[in-house]
C-alpha cells in the first residue's frame, strides 16, 4: 500500500555541492597555505629590514658588473673582464658538462656491472658485486679526494704517459687528440640531428604501414639518406673541413687536442664510478624482476643470451629499472656541487666566489638554488615521459 502524503524536500547541503567532509578538508587546506604565506612574508620582511640595517643592497644589479674572476677550465671563452651574469652561464655549462656526460657513463658502466652480477661466470659476478659493495659503502666526497690526489701525483707533462698513440696522460690531465668545431662544424652536427628526428617519424610511419598490411618495409634506405647522407652532402656543399689535431708537447705543456683539467677528470671518474655502483644494483633488479617464464622460453627457442637480454629481457625490465634510474640521475647532477672540495669551477664555486666579492649571498645562492631546480625538473620530465612511454598498455 502506497501513501499518497507528500515526500519532505531533499535538506540543501551546505554551500551547494559541498559537504560537511569538503568544507572541512578545504578548511584545512586554506590554513597550511596561509600559514605557509605568513612564514614567507615573515622570512622577507625580518630578511629586508637586517639588510636595510646592516646597508646592504639587494638585487640582481650585480650581475651587469665585471666578474674580475679567473675560470681556469671553461667550456665556453671566458675573460676576467666578463660580466658575473656571463661567469655564471660558464659556470652552468661546467656543470651541465659534468652532468651529462656523467649520466651518459654512468648509464653504459652500471647496466654492464649489473649484467655481469648476473653471469655464469662465478669470476665476474664476484668481481661485479665486489666493485658494487664497495663503491656505495664508501662516502663519495673520500672517492672524489682519492681520485684528485691520485691525478696529481701522476708525472709531468714532459713523462707523460702514452697508453694510446696521440693519448697523454699526466699531472695537467688527460689530452686526446680532436676534431676542431666552429660554426660550419655544428651546421652539419646540426643537420644530422635533424636527420635522426626525422628518420624516428619515418620509421614510426613504417611501423604503423605494416601493422595495417602486414608488409614490412624496410628503414635502412632512410637511415642511411638522413643520417649520413645527408649530412655528408651539407658537409661538402659547405666544404667544411674534418681534420683531427693531435696534441703536442711544447717546453712544460701540450697544444692542441682536447685537454680534461685534473678537477673536471676526477670528478667525472668519481661520479661515474659512485653513481655506477647504484645503478647497477638498479638493473640486476629490474632484470631479475622479469617472470622465470621468459627465460625459459627463450632457452627453448634456442636463442642467444645475449640476444635475449637485449631483445626480450631488457625491455620488459626497463618498466622496473627507469623511476629509479630518475632519482640517480638526480643525485648525479646534485653531487656535481662537491665539485668545489677539489677546485672545479662549476656554479657553486663561482657563485660563491661571487658571494665573496660582492657580498649579495642571497641573490647568488638563490641562482644556485635556481639552477639545479631547473635541471633536476628537467631531467624529471624527460624520464617520466620516457616511462610513459615503456608503460605497459593494459587492455
Amino acid at each position: 500500500m502506497t501513501s499518497d502524503a507528500p515526500r519532505p524536500p531533499p535538506r540543501r547541503r551546505f554551500f551547494g555541492a559541498f559537504g560537511r567532509r569538503e568544507l572541512k578538508g578545504l578548511f584545512w587546506q586554506v590554513l597550511v597555505v596561509g600559514i605557509a604565506v605568513a612564514v614567507v612574508a615573515f622570512l622577507w620582511s625580518n630578511t629586508v629590514t637586517n639588510l636595510s640595517a646592516r646597508r646592504i643592497t639587494t638585487g640582481f644589479a650585480f650581475l651587469g658588473r665585471e666578474a674580475g674572476m679567473p675560470i681556469a677550465d671553461s667550456l665556453l671563452a671566458y675573460s676576467p673582464r666578463d660580466t658575473y651574469l656571463w661567469a655564471f652561464v660558464v659556470g652552468v655549462a661546467n656543470t651541465l658538462r659534468v652532468a651529462v656526460i656523467g649520466i651518459v657513463l654512468a648509464t653504459i658502466l652500471g647496466t654492464l656491472i649489473g649484467v655481469s652480477r648476473l653471469s655464469a661466470n662465478w669470476l665476474l659476478s664476484r668481481l661485479a658485486a665486489v666493485y658494487v659493495e664497495t663503491l656505495r659503502d664508501i662516502p663519495l666526497l673520500l672517492q672524489l679526494l682519492f681520485w684528485y690526489v691520485l691525478m696529481q701525483a701522476l708525472p709531468a707533462a714532459r713523462a707523460a704517459w702514452r697508453p694510446v698513440e696521440g693519448v697523454f696522460l699526466s699531472n695537467r690531465g688527460l689530452i686526446l687528440p680532436a676534431i676542431p668545431f666552429g660554426p660550419p662544424q655544428l651546421v652539419v652536427l646540426g643537420t644530422a640531428v635533424l636527420g635522426c628526428a626525422v628518420f624516428y617519424v619515418v620509421r614510426r610511419w613504417l611501423v604503423a604501414q605494416q601493422m595495417r598490411d602486414g608488409k614490412p618495409r624496410p628503414a635502412w634506405p632512410f637511415a642511411v639518406a638522413l643520417v649520413i647522407a645527408l649530412p655528408a652532402l651539407v658537409s661538402v656543399l659547405l666544404g667544411v673541413s674534418w681534420r683531427i689535431e693531435w696534441p703536442q708537447l711544447r717546453g712544460f705543456n701540450f697544444v692542441g687536442g682536447l685537454t680534461l683539467a685534473p678537477e673536471y677528470f676526477a670528478l667525472l671518474i668519481a661520479l661515474v664510478t659512485y653513481t655506477s655502483a647504484f645503478i647497477a644494483e638498479i638493473v640486476r633488479s629490474g632484470i631479475q624482476s622479469v617472470p622465470r617464464g621468459q627465460w625459459d622460453a627463450a632457452n627453448a627457442l634456442g636463442l642467444r643470451r645475449s640476444f635475449m637480454l637485449r631483445q626480450i629481457i631488457l625491455p620488459q625490465a626497463l618498466r622496473v629499472i627507469v623511476p629509479p634510474m630518475t632519482s640517480q640521475y638526480l643525485n648525479l647532477t646534485k653531487n656535481s656541487s662537491l665539485a668545489v672540495a677539489i677546485g672545479y669551477q662549476d656554479v657553486v664555486s663561482i657563485a660563491n666566489t661571487t658571494l665573496n666579492q660582492t657580498g649579495q649571498a642571497i641573490e647568488a645562492i638563490a641562482l644556485i638554488m635556481a639552477v639545479f631546480l631547473t635541471i633536476s625538473l628537467g631531467i624529471s620530465f624527460f624520464m617520466n615521459w620516457y616511462n610513459a612511454r615503456i608503460a605497459l598498455v593494459e587492455r
